[in-house]
């Protein structure tokens, strides 16, 4: 169509999100972010160990139930998938967390979603296709770090400019990013073979509504702890880093390992609605978790 998802999707949405971060970021708090290791570990581990072994044992039960298989399979994809590029940092820069923490753990852990993501999709569905991470590596780069290192050039010289003017950088990425989630959309659902009973559709949705609850809640559980050593700043960038999954990588990457399946616009499904619904969640949840944030700072 006009909007030709194709280019303005693949290169140019996802490099605006970063270049506006790299705009918006202080350099300064960006260094001082690669050096919480911790924080890093915790949010790596949470989402690229963790959380597809949790989403597998729990669909070792739902095998028995009717649920449409590839609905399931879908399930499984989603939690293979990386931190996400954009909405994490978006909502943590909504409360007002550490937002250079959710930029490096977006960054990082989408470079190793580019390996362990397809390793993760090979180990628990078993696809036989071969993964160009050569051009995915590269794609990556140009749209993640590249962005990201121009927008803190750029920064540099209009510095005194932005912080009289504050642009509504917030705005401009949601915006960006729901032109994103309707072109993923319109692609999978004109596909005329997607045969999707509404039964399966509904506890999909029920089932993903409760396992971002259940992991959000179970992540600032772990970190508030006394013996954590976070701050809630972190808390906050932890919650949504460690809960949310990559759409913009995600549906690529599905494209490329499972090139040729029949049922690829169903396996895509649960990616489709999880990411919308992280970001309504996320929203819904920014007022809660900014007052508790700053009673907990007071």
């Amino acid at each position: 169509g006009p909007l030709k998802p194709e280019i303005t999707i693949t290169y140019i949405a996802v490099s605006a999100i970063f270049f506006n971060s790299g705009l918006s970021l202080k350099t300064e708090e960006l260094t001082s972010a690669l050096m919480h290791v911790k924080l890093h570990l915790f949010v790596q581990i949470f989402t690229l160990a963790f959380f597809p072994t949790a989403i597998w044992l729990f669909l070792q039960l739902l095998s028995i139930t009717p649920i449409n298989e590839w609905l399931l399979k879908g399930l499984q994809t989603v939690g293979c998938m990386p931190p996400p590029v954009s909405s994490a940092v978006i909502l943590t820069k909504a409360v007002g967390g550490n937002e250079a923490a959710a930029i490096f753990n977006s960054a990082f852990g989408s470079f190793l979603g580019i390996v362990v993501t397809p390793l993760l999709l090979l180990l628990f569905l078993g696809s036989s296709s071969s993964v160009p991470f050569t051009s995915i590596f590269s794609q990556l780069f140009m749209t993640v770090v590249v962005p990201l290192i121009i927008g803190q050039i750029v920064r540099r010289y209009i510095r005194d400019w932005l912080e009289r003017k504050k642009p509504p950088f917030g705005a401009i990425s949601s915006c960006v990013l729901l032109m994103i989630i309707y072109t993923t959309f319109c692609d999978t659902f004109a596909n005329p073979n997607i045969d999707l009973d509404k039964f399966s559709l509904i506890v999909i949705v029920f089932i993903i509504f409760s396992v971002q609850m259940s992991f959000m809640f179970l992540t600032f559980l772990f970190s508030t702890r006394n013996d954590s050593g976070f701050t809630p700043a972190d808390t906050v960038a932890i919650i949504f880093c460690s809960t949310h999954k990559s759409l913009t990588l995600g549906i690529p990457m599905l494209k490329i390992v499972f090139a040729g399946y029949e049922h690829l616009s169903l396996i895509s499904v649960p990616l489709l609605i999880y990411h919308p619904a992280q970001i309504l969640l996320g929203s819904l949840l920014v007022p809660t978790i900014k007052s508790w944030m700053v009673s907990r700072q007071k």
